[in-house]
């Protein structure tokens, strides 16, 4: 049984997948449908949608990811709808020549899709990439890969905000300060959530896309901890200049599949931002519990230093940025912040009906990959929500599927993320820069 377009429609989250789930429904003619999110202010501050910019790649070794990017692509590039907010920069990916490796894989779909490619065979073919008033460090060293010219990046808080004004033109409804703290469920079907201020809501369908907050807002329904781990990734920003900003205005997105390292090229604003994909950190604010659950620490809950990533991640970034761009690896970052996200072990994403429970629907575990999708991944979970995803697709995104494959892997180089209580976070010294060189370009 799969609920229908008059019938109403709770969403818990305000992000991609819930707000790109708003906007689809009310498209399709649902008519009674109700977004709600616990920050006071949206975007909220410290959701993983809301940042700078974000990747826009087809570069997947999983040809669904591929073709579905390419699909939103195509999204982004309607300005009537989207204004200027996607760049068309290029993603450069590095790794090995190990032909079996995600890099390689990526290529051959991307091939496969149509797409412009240029391959390189060695890291010094890759530098041909980069302007003359681009020096280019140690990285490209023994490295191969390609660049995809249909790629780049997007201003990500700018399209949440945008897909949010459609929803409430369409009719949606959505509400700020409004914390879930749990489900109303009677005969084993879910009806509606509790909230923080006593109150409650009723609803025939409760979609839960409440992202890095899922496990530990939901405690009192099984969540695998394979598929609802929240994990925090150390980002951090570099203003440059307007002659800095200038040398790197139209260089490529870089990401280094070898280390998790990537870096964009400079915003409007001069702001250059810098990153690690995996494998991140956990937090475990209640350790006297039986089933510990890593919760987000941000500025919500840490506003003194909840922007603060970790020493050893400042120093990673650093270096990692001495390999890429090292005329700029020694100025001061900016700003440093972890941004949280639930992952599922195998990468893929969560959309289902909870198992035996015909009133909950579950969109989350984007896995650090989701925002690119924003356009049309309301589109997936809409299908799911209607009953109308292909089987196979189905049991990709299943709830109750089986892991066939662990991303944490050690013997693959791919480490579990570390605790956080055992990390030193960086303070405001340490975004200093290390030296007074010279960083001119060239």
């Amino acid at each position: 049984m799969v609920v229908s377009s008059d019938e109403s429609v709770l969403i818990v989250g305000a992000g991609c997948f819930g707000i790109s789930t708003a906007y689809h429904l009310l498209q399709r003619g649902f008519t009674d449908v109700t977004v709600l999110d616990r920050s006071e202010t949206l975007p909220a501050s410290d959701a993983a949608s809301t940042d700078i910019n974000k990747v826009v790649r087809t570069s997947y070794s999983d040809i669904f990811y591929a073709q579905l990017a390419r699909d939103a692509i195509q999204e982004w590039k309607k300005k009537d709808e989207w204004g200027d907010i996607y760049r068309e920069c290029g993603f450069l990916a590095l790794d090995s020549t190990d032909e079996r490796l995600y890099v390689s894989k990526a290529y051959v779909n991307d091939v496969a899709l149509g797409l412009r490619t240029v391959k390189f065979s060695s890291g010094d073919a890759m530098r041909t990439v980069f302007p003359d008033s681009v020096k280019t460090g140690p990285a490209f060293e023994g490295a191969s890969g390609y660049l995809n010219l249909d790629s780049g990046w997007v201003f990500a808080t700018r399209g949440v905000e945008m897909m949010m004004s459609r929803v409430l033109a369409l009719g949606g409804k959505v509400m700020s300060g409004k914390a879930v703290t749990g489900l109303i469920r009677q005969d084993g079907r879910t009806s509606g959530v509790t909230l923080a201020d006593g109150s409650s809501i009723s609803a025939s369908l409760v979609v839960i896309a409440s992202g890095s907050w899922t496990a530990s807002t939901f405690r009192d329904i099984d969540l695998d901890d394979k598929k609802f781990v929240s994990t925090g990734h150390a980002i951090a920003t570099i203003q440059l200049t307007q002659e800095e900003a200038a040398w790197y205005r139209d260089v490529p997105v870089v990401f280094d599949f070898r280390t998790g390292f990537y870096i964009f090229p400079p915003t409007d604003d001069n702001i250059v931002k810098l990153a690690f994909h995996g494998p991140g950190v956990v937090h475990y604010p209640a350790r006297d519990t039986d089933n510990p659950v890593s919760t987000p620490r941000t500025v919500s809950s840490h506003r003194d230093d909840g922007q603060s990533i970790t020493l050893s991640s400042l120093r990673r970034l650093r270096s990692s940025l001495r390999g890429i761009y090292p005329a700029i690896a020694e100025k001061p970052f900016a700003t440093t912040r972890l941004c949280w996200y639930t992952e599922s072990s195998d990468s893929d994403w969560v959309i289902g009906y909870y198992p035996s429970d015909p009133g909950l629907l579950l969109a989350t575990s984007g896995s650090g990959h989701a925002y690119k999708f924003l356009p049309v991944i309301g589109r997936i979970v809409s299908d799911a929500i209607e009953g109308k995803l292909e089987p196979a697709i189905a049991q990709k995104f299943a709830v109750d599927r089986n892991q066939t494959e662990d991303r944490f892997d050690p013997s693959r180089g791919i480490l579990r993320p570390v605790d956080l209580i055992t990390e030193p976070l960086c303070t405001p010294e340490d975004l200093l820069p290390y030296s007074g060189q010279d960083i001119g370009g060239g």
